[in-house]
């Protein structure tokens, strides 16, 4: 297939190894990335801070970069931004009476997907040591994204994929379905909220004695991360793509201090 990557913003700002280890995954399946030019923010911070006027080009900017169908599906590394494009982006178009933008924008979200969605619904993947080579040695637990567990519905998709590579342990996350208190501009806006919020994730989290917390969002990951680190935690935060990406003969190296991503040697 014909794949296009989504990068989106804070991956591409701060964690650009979670797409090269997307990108590494898929042409490791045999597939072709492309990455469309002029792509940028999905606009889902303005639409969740009620800002929908201002958004409307957003939108119209990531339908133009998506729209033009040269290729079979786009993927992103992060439910929340495709839950935005699929669920926010046609609300955004319908709202500014835009019914041209409104159609497109549904066309560009219906070929859109997470990439667990992808990686299971539309590749087959269902045995990533087998098929991907994906081997991690560590003690992992795992944290589903409100949005892709809510908005996106991808069930057991990311951790059934963890729970297929070799060497990996797979341990639960007490109230693993409760939000770790980011939720973008919610974090800034209702600071304390989620400051407490994300105490009750961290603390969930060592409890478990895992090594690693994944995730599908580095967004949650990047508050998370930041939680751990600041209780001088040795529980390091991992995207989920890294973790996949990685094989027996390069290995993802972990970071030497929590709450930074990690390095992941990937061809």
């Amino acid at each position: 297939m014909k794949i296009a990557l989504f990068a989106t913003c804070i991956v591409d700002a701060m964690y650009p190894r979670a797409a090269q280890a997307t990108v590494a995954v898929l042409e490791r399946l045999g597939h072709q990335v492309v990455f469309p030019q002029g792509q940028a923010c999905c606009g889902q911070m303005h639409v969740n801070s009620g800002y929908l006027k201002e958004a409307v080009p957003v939108v119209a900017n990531h339908v133009r970069a998506f729209g033009s169908g040269d290729y079979d599906v786009a993927v992103a590394p992060s439910g929340s931004c495709v839950a935005s494009v699929k669920h926010q982006h046609p609300m955004v178009a319908r709202h500014a009476g835009d019914a041209t933008l409104e159609e497109r924008a549904a066309a560009v979200g219906k070929k859109t997907y997470e990439l667990s969605e992808l990686l299971v619904d539309v590749l087959g993947v269902t045995n990533p040591a087998e098929q991907l080579g994906s081997y991690f040695p560590h003690t992992v637990t795992y944290h589903p994204s409100c949005h892709g567990m809510r908005l996106l519905k991808l069930g057991d998709r990311q951790a059934g994929l963890l729970r297929g590579v070799k060497g990996l342990k797979l341990v639960d996350l007490p109230e693993a379905d409760q939000c770790c208190g980011f939720g973008g501009t919610f974090s800034v806006k209702n600071a304390d909220v989620s400051s407490a919020m994300l105490a009750d994730k961290t603390a969930n989290i060592r409890s478990t004695g895992a090594s690693v917390c994944a995730g599908g969002d580095y967004s949650c990951l990047m508050h998370i991360g930041g939680g751990l680190s600041r209780q001088a935690d040795a529980v390091a935060t991992l995207h989920l793509a890294e973790i996949l990406a990685s094989t027996e003969q390069q290995p993802a190296v972990l970071p030497e201090t929590a709450g930074t991503p990690a390095k992941v040697m990937v061809k």
